[in-house]
C-alpha cells in the first residue's frame, strides 16, 4: 500500500486539528471508567458516604458483570428442610417448564488451611465426583443470594492441581492445603426453562457431612439458582419457587458453603482480610492506620485471582491502585509509624507495584489506541493487527513475568507481612492512643506542601518529566487526604476531589507521552511501511493529547489550591 494520498493527508490534518480544538473538552475513555481511572476512586465516596461521611468502597471480589471464560458464575438462594419436606409443584411458574428431573449421588473432599482461611472468607475448593476440581470465587455481598464464580480445573484425583492452588495462593499464602471435609450428597436436580434454554435450577441435596475430630453430620439443603441472571422471567421465577418452597415448610438459610455448614463454628470465624470499614469519629490513629492498610490489601488480595487468569484488565488495575495506595499510606504515616516495619514493606510493594504496571500499561495503551483508531477513521486493518499485535507480545511477556513474582515466596511473604500489619499496626505507642481527626490533618499537610513547591519551582515551560513528578506528588497528597477523609469526612473528602482531577489530567498527559515514546521505539519487523505510517499518525495524535492537557493542567491546579478547600488540615 502506497503512503496516503494527499486527501487521506488533508483528512487527517483536519481530525488533528479537530482533536486539539477540543482540550480540556474530554477525557481520555480509561480514565472516564467508574473503576479505571486515577480519580475513580475518589469520585464514588460520595455515594459511600453516610452521614455526611464517607465509607471506603470495597474492592470488587470477582467480575461483577459475568463470568470469565471458561467459568461459571453461580447465583442461588439456599433453604433448609426437613427430610420428609416434599418439593411441591413448580412447573408453569413465570411461563417456565420441567426440562429435566435427574437423580445424581455426589462425593465431594474439600481443601482448606489448618485455620480455614478458604471457607472463612466464603472461597472452596474441591474435588467432586461428577465434575473434577473447581474452586469457587465469591462475588457479592447480596444477603439475599450466595454469589460466586465457579473455575473447574483439569486434574487427578488427589492432591489440588497447581492452577487451582494458584487461584486461591493470595488467602492462603504460605499455609498448606489439608483435607478439611468430605460431603456425600443424594441429589435431585429440576431444571426449568423455555424450550431448549435453561433459565432456573432446583437443587435438593441430603448431605451426609464427614468432617476430621467431628461426629458426622445430616443436613438437607435445597437451592434455588439463576441459570440466565439477565432474563427477568427468571429472577420472577426464582421468587416465586422460593414463595412455594417457604409455604410448604422450607426455612430460609444463612447464606454460607456447604463446607461451611458441615465445619461448624470455626468456618463461621471473620477472614483474616477483611472489607473495609467505616471509622468511627472518635478513631484513634491506630484504627486509622489499621483501616487504610486493611482497606488496600483488601483490594489487592480479592483481586488476585484475576490478575493470574490474566483475563480481566480491571483486575491488574485495581491491584496496582492498591499497591501504590499502601505505599503512599505507609509513607503518610511514616512520622507516627515503626520504620523498622513500614520502609521494608514499601520497598516491597514498590516491587509487585513494578511488576504489575508493565501489565497495565500494555492495557493503558491498548485501550488509548482503540479509541484513537476510531477517531483516524478506516485505516489501513493488517497495519492495526501488526501494531496491536506488537502491544500484545509485551503485554502477554509482562504477564509471564508478574505470574512469576506471584509465585513466588517473596509474594506469599509480603502478603503475610501485611496481614500482619493489619492485625498489629506499627503505629508508635504514645501516637497510636491519640484521635484520628487532630493527628491526620497534620500528616496529610506534608504531601500537600511538597506538591505546593514542586508546582512553585515549575519554569514556565515544564518538561515532560516535572509534570509526572507533579502528578506523583498530586497522587501522595490526595491519597493522605482520603485517609484522612475517613475521619474528617466532606472536608477532607472534597479536597481530596480536587486533588483526584489534578492527578486525572496530569495522567492523561503522561499517557500521551508514554503512547509517543513507545510508537517511536516500536521496531516491526522488516520494513512495513503501513505499520510506520500508522504509528506516526498515532504519534501525532498522542502529541495532540499531549498538548491537550499541559494547556489544562494550570487552571484545575488554580481550582484545586484555594483555601477554603484546606480549611481542615
Amino acid at each position: 500500500m502506497a503512503i496516503a494520498s494527499g486527501e487521506r493527508a488533508r483528512v487527517i490534518s483536519a481530525k488533528l486539528r479537530a482533536v486539539v480544538g477540543r482540550a480540556g473538552a474530554e477525557h481520555d475513555h480509561h480514565r472516564q471508567t467508574p473503576t479505571g481511572n486515577a480519580s475513580g476512586w475518589v469520585s464514588r465516596l460520595r455515594s459511600d458516604r453516610r452521614g455526611g461521611r464517607y465509607r471506603p468502597p470495597e474492592a470488587r471480589v470477582g467480575p461483577v458483570e459475568s463470568a470469565p471464560k471458561g467459568a461459571h458464575r453461580e447465583r442461588e438462594v439456599k433453604l433448609e428442610a426437613r427430610p420428609e419436606l416434599g418439593l411441591p409443584r413448580f412447573d408453569g411458574i413465570a411461563g417456565l417448564r420441567l426440562q429435566s428431573d435427574d437423580e445424581l449421588k455426589l462425593d465431594a473432599r474439600y481443601f482448606d488451611t489448618e485455620d480455614l482461611r478458604l471457607t472463612r472468607a466464603g472461597f472452596s475448593l474441591r474435588y467432586r465426583s461428577d465434575d473434577g476440581w473447581t474452586v469457587k470465587v465469591p462475588v457479592g455481598g447480596s444477603s439475599k443470594e450466595l454469589d460466586r464464580v465457579e473455575h473447574t480445573i483439569a486434574g487427578d484425583r488427589g492432591a489440588p492441581p497447581e492452577a487451582a492452588k494458584d487461584l486461591v495462593r493470595a488467602w492462603t499464602r504460605s499455609a498448606p492445603l489439608r483435607l478439611v471435609g468430605r460431603l456425600q450428597s443424594r441429589r435431585r436436580r429440576l431444571r426449568f426453562g423455555r424450550g431448549v434454554r435453561a433459565h432456573l435450577e432446583v437443587v435438593d441435596d441430603r448431605v451426609v457431612a464427614s468432617v476430621p475430630g467431628r461426629k458426622r453430620s445430616r443436613f438437607r439443603e435445597i437451592e434455588v439458582e439463576l441459570v440466565d441472571a439477565a432474563d427477568k422471567a427468571a429472577r420472577k421465577a426464582r421468587k416465586l419457587v422460593v414463595s412455594r418452597l417457604r409455604a410448604a415448610g422450607a426455612q430460609r438459610a444463612q447464606n454460607i458453603t456447604k463446607i461451611a455448614r458441615a465445619l461448624g463454628p470455626r468456618a463461621l470465624k471473620p477472614p483474616d482480610v477483611t472489607a473495609p470499614v467505616e471509622l468511627r469519629r472518635r478513631a484513634t490513629v491506630s484504627d486509622a492506620v489499621q483501616a487504610a492498610i486493611g482497606s488496600s490489601l483488601h483490594r489487592l488480595v480479592v483481586n488476585d485471582a484475576g490478575v493470574r487468569l490474566g483475563r480481566d484488565p480491571e483486575a491488574v488495575h485495581q491491584a496496582r491502585v492498591a499497591t501504590r495506595r499502601l505505599r503512599s499510606d505507609l509513607r503518610t504515616f511514616r512520622p507516627i509509624a515503626d520504620r523498622a516495619v513500614t520502609d521494608p514493606l514499601r520497598d516491597e510493594l514498590r516491587w509487585l507495584g513494578n511488576k504489575l504496571g508493565a501489565v497495565r500499561d500494555a492495557d493503558v495503551l491498548s485501550d488509548l489506541w482503540r479509541g484513537e483508531l476510531e477517531v483516524l477513521g478506516t485505516p489501513d486493518r493488517e497495519a492495526v493487527d501488526a501494531l496491536l499485535g506488537l502491544l500484545a507480545q509485551q503485554r502477554d511477556a509482562a504477564h509471564r513475568a508478574l505470574q512469576d513474582a506471584m509465585r513466588s515466596p517473596r509474594y506469599d511473604n509480603l502478603l503475610d507481612q501485611l496481614v500482619s500489619t493489619t492485625r498489629r499496626p506499627p503505629v508508635k505507642r504514645k501516637a497510636g492512643k491519640r484521635r484520628a481527626a487532630k493527628v491526620l490533618p497534620r500528616l496529610a499537610r506534608r504531601p500537600w506542601r511538597q506538591l505546593q513547591n514542586a508546582v512553585r519551582a515549575l519554569p514556565p515551560n515544564p518538561t515532560d518529566p516535572q509534570l509526572h513528578e507533579v502528578r506523583k506528588r498530586a497522587k501522595q497528597a490526595r491519597y493522605a487526604s482520603e485517609a484522612a477523609a475517613a475521619v474528617i469526612g466532606d472536608p477532607a473528602y472534597r479536597f481530596a476531589k480536587g486533588l483526584a482531577r489534578l492527578q486525572d489530567v496530569l495522567g492523561s498527559h503522561q499517557d500521551a507521552v508514554v503512547a509517543r515514546t513507545w510508537l517511536e521505539n516500536a521496531r516491526p519487523a522488516g520494513d512495513d511501511r503501513r505499520l510506520s505510517f500508522l504509528a506516526g499518525e498515532l504519534a501525532g495524535l498522542a502529541s495532540c493529547k499531549r498538548q491537550e492537557h499541559r494547556n489544562a493542567w494550570r487552571s484545575v491546579w488554580r481550582r484545586t489550591r484555594r483555601k477554603r478547600l484546606r480549611k481542615w488540615m
